[in-house]
C-alpha cells in the first residue's frame, strides 16, 4: 500500500481522508495545514502520494502542487476540490496534478482514484 501525506486546511477533512486512506491499508505519513508546509513535508517524507487541497490560506494548493512538482517532476498529487472550482482544476492539470477528488468524500470514490493514479 502506499505513503501518503494529507494537505489540507480542514482537521475534519484530513480526519476523514485519513480514516478511509487507513481503512483499506495505506500509510498517512504526515499532515499539512497549507501549501508551504506540504511542500516541506514532502520533502521530508517523500510520499507515493500526495492530496492536496486547492483552498487554503497562507499558500493555496495550486502553489503547494508547483512547489512539490519542482522537487519531484513525477510526484503524484490528486487535488481536493470543492464544487464550482473548474478553473481552478484546469490549471492544477497544468501544473501537474494526477487528479481530482471532489468534496464531499466518498470511500469508493476515492479508493478507486488511488488506485488508478497509483498504477
Amino acid at each position: 500500500m502506499a505513503r501518503i501525506l494529507l494537505v489540507d486546511d480542514s482537521k475534519t477533512s484530513r480526519k476523514m481522508l485519513r480514516g478511509i486512506l487507513e481503512s483499506t491499508g495505506h500509510i498517512i505519513v504526515g499532515e499539512a495545514v497549507n501549501g508551504a508546509d506540504g511542500i516541506i513535508q514532502y520533502k521530508e517524507m517523500q510520499p507515493d502520494l500526495t492530496t492536496m487541497d486547492i483552498t487554503m490560506p497562507v499558500m493555496d494548493g495550486i502553489e503547494g502542487l508547483k512547489g512539490i512538482m519542482e522537487l519531484d517532476k513525477d510526484a503524484k498529487v490528486i487535488m481536493v476540490t470543492a464544487a464550482g472550482q473548474r478553473n481552478k482544476m484546469v490549471e492544477a492539470i497544468k501544473f501537474g496534478a494526477s487528479e481530482f477528488l471532489a468534496k464531499p468524500f466518498e470511500a469508493e470514490q476515492i479508493t478507486s482514484i488511488i488506485k488508478r493514479v497509483l498504477e
